[in-house]
């Protein structure tokens, strides 16, 4: 429930809705507007590839080195980005922050990105899509991206002046996902609103298992 609800206060409480799909409340890192569906990723780890492995000390000699390294790492970022776009992935769902270099490529090739998402947050698109997070694969950029989740809609949302994202999802269960957005004056009032919203979800669950029993 605490994913698939957002409280909105300084508004009353019949401009309370529900929206198809998910909010993740949080701002796009890069928004790159597309029609349709399109194919998402989601990932756990910073995508612009590291100089070493963890542990492994990297020893720059000169300044010609380090900007040569430099050079590599935005060589390597902008061939991966290409890749996603090859694949057709056009959105990021990320529970890590990104590199700039990472943020400024995925404009470059038309891939928005959000950050920062939770644990919960990233569990509950897992569940109804179906999809792991995807894991990086070096220098082998010829592998077809199979860990894509389809995204019906994706778009910005103001709630007030909270700028959030709001993305439909391709149910893979029986499960269709929708976020209530819950409106009233002031914040504990929307507690009391979400407290007991949830006691009645939960009622009802409890009332359909006995039933189904």
């Amino acid at each position: 429930f605490a994913e698939l609800h957002a409280a909105v206060p300084g508004l009353p409480l019949v401009s309370s809705r529900v929206l198809p799909g998910i909010v993740l409340r949080r701002d796009f890192a890069a928004y790159c507007p597309t029609d349709g569906e399109l194919r998402a990723l989601l990932v756990t780890e910073p995508l612009r590839p590291a100089l070493t492995a963890p542990g492994v000390e990297f020893v720059v000699d000169s300044e010609g080195q380090y900007q040569a390294s430099l050079r590599w790492i935005a060589k390597r970022t902008e061939a991966l980005m290409k890749h996603l776009q090859s694949n057709n992935v056009k959105l990021l769902l990320s529970s890590v922050k990104q590199e700039d270099a990472v943020i400024y490529y995925a404009k470059l090739y038309g891939v928005s990105v959000v950050e920062c998402l939770s644990p919960e947050e990233m569990a509950l698109v897992s569940e109804i899509t179906g999809v792991s997070p995807y894991v990086p694969f070096g220098d082998n950029m010829d592998r077809e991206i199979t860990e894509t989740a389809v995204v019906t809609f994706c778009q910005p949302l103001l709630l007030v002046s909270k700028r959030c994202v709001h993305i439909g999802l391709a149910s893979v269960c029986a499960f269709q996902p929708h976020c209530l957005i819950l409106c009233g004056p002031v914040d504990g009032v929307n507690e009391q609103h979400a407290a007991a919203l949830q006691e009645a979800f939960t009622m009802l669950q409890q009332l359909f298992k006995t039933l189904d029993q």
